[in-house]
């Protein structure tokens, strides 16, 4: 029953999300499964590493085929994206955990600017809106 639920409220966070919510969910994913596969990978786990690895692959691969060309900035973040994912697939061929730290780390410094992104756009709609009142609204409003 517990399960149930939590699977509930995980499909509903997810079906409910905006797109930059979805976004980051993918970048903290990722992180996730970097961090199970280094864990795993320190308990002498090659499977359950490469498992993991191959998720925040996925997620990547994911981040790639979504970007929009008609952007310059899409090339920069292809390449940033190229070099994790191959750094992530030598990380699990040579199991080596601090290759997989490397890609970790820039997947941690995406997420965090995304986060910072989302940040200043909440701030920037969040801003109450002005208005000007004219002196005849204002005596209109007091009676």
């Amino acid at each position: 029953m517990t399960q149930n639920m939590t699977l509930a409220y995980k499909n509903n966070t997810i079906q409910t999300a905006s797109p930059a919510e979805l976004t980051l969910m993918l970048y903290d994913g990722a992180i996730k499964f970097c961090n199970i596969a280094l864990g795993a990978l320190e308990n002498n786990d090659p499977a359950k590493a490469n498992t993991n690895i191959i998720k925040a692959e996925n997620i990547i691969v994911e981040f790639r085929s979504t970007l929009d060309f008609k952007y310059p900035v899409a090339q920069d973040f292809d390449r940033v994206y190229d070099w994790i994912y191959r750094r992530l697939v030598e990380a699990n061929i040579k199991k080596d955990t601090e290759i997989l730290e490397d890609a970790l780390k820039l997947i941690r410094e995406m997420r965090d600017t995304w986060k910072e992104v989302m940040r200043l756009n909440r701030v920037k709609t969040d801003k109450p809106q002005i208005q000007y009142i004219s002196a005849a609204q204002k005596q209109a409003a007091l009676g």
